[in-house]
């Protein structure tokens, strides 16, 4: 089995130069990772793919990921970026890899981002902010299974959680918005019940002041994890801190799977002056993640 297969992401973009440069720095054992993309070095083996079509290269890329980790020949899957359009372009209508990936495994993904132990899960993801829906259900189903993988691969064995709540002031016992009344309270209490140490809603503006207090000052966090509710509420304050650190981790699936939290870059693609820091701890976290 290969530790870790990483997918060489848009053809277009910076995804083989970051992972030429990641795996340069890190010096890992060849027989341990698989390429599946681009041919970006003779050290190890590739699964290259037809790269006529952008979009459908990278679709390809992924499929093969995931079949192999679906026979059990990989043990994690890091992913170089993909534009979304590129995807939209050769037919593929998904709104990023997360739901590429989770539509191949057939499994409810989350998505959670990673910075040592600063973590973010997010209750939605790629949604304009008018479409973000919060419901009880939602929040019952997602939280067990951010509880489920610190337990098992983070090795917490009493993972304290918090939520952050969507409305200003954590709606302001009611006048700035219903939903933490009537949907978040009543899911904590109801996680609380199942054994799950989850607080909230609290205010996301003074939680991430306080998160990001203790995260400059390489301070412990009080929390194993945070769960924002919509992309910008969680992602703002991840990129602000840690942007270089930070790993875009999806979880749920049959395996884990991480990826850099640059974007495709193509600005400077092929420049050769792409920072490989992101790729770097993507691949160090699916390493470390990795239960092969």
């Amino acid at each position: 089995m290969y530790k870790i297969a990483i997918t060489t992401g848009d053809t277009k973009g910076i995804g083989a130069e970051i992972t030429k440069k990641a795996l340069d720095f890190l010096s890992l054992d060849p027989k341990e990772v698989l390429i599946i993309g681009q041919k970006i070095d003779d050290r190890y083996e590739t699964i290259e793919v037809d790269d006529s079509i952008n979009g459908e290269f990278c679709y390809n890329a992924l499929e093969i990921a995931a079949n192999l980790a679906k026979e059990g020949k990989i043990g994690a899957i890091v992913t170089a970026p993909v534009s979304k359009f590129a995807l939209l372009e050769a037919g593929y209508d998904f709104s990023g890899q997360t739901e590429v990936l989770q539509r191949l495994f057939q499994k409810q993904a989350e998505m959670l981002f990673i910075a040592d132990d600063f973590r973010v899960m997010l209750l939605t993801r790629h949604l304009a902010l008018k479409d973000v829906r919060i419901t009880q259900e939602l929040i019952l189903d997602k939280v067990p299974r951010l509880n489920d993988f610190l337990i098992n691969y983070c090795k917490i064995q009493k993972p304290k959680i918090v939520l952050c709540a969507l409305n200003p002031h954590a709606g302001e016992n009611g006048m700035l918005g219903f939903e933490e009344n009537e949907i978040f309270i009543p899911a904590v209490k109801k996680l609380n019940e199942q054994g799950i140490d989850i607080e909230g809603p609290k205010s996301a503006d003074a939680l991430f002041a306080a998160v990001g207090k203790k995260y400059l000052n390489s301070q412990k966090q009080e929390y194993d994890a945070i769960i924002a509710c919509y992309h910008d509420q969680g992602l703002c304050p991840v990129k602000a801190l840690a942007f270089d650190k930070t790993v875009n981790t999806t979880i749920g699936l049959d395996v884990i799977r991480t990826s850099p939290s640059c974007g495709t870059a193509y600005d400077i693609a092929g420049k050769g002056i792409a920072d490989p820091s992101s790729m770097i701890e993507a691949i160090k976290l699916a390493y470390k993640l990795n239960k092969s």
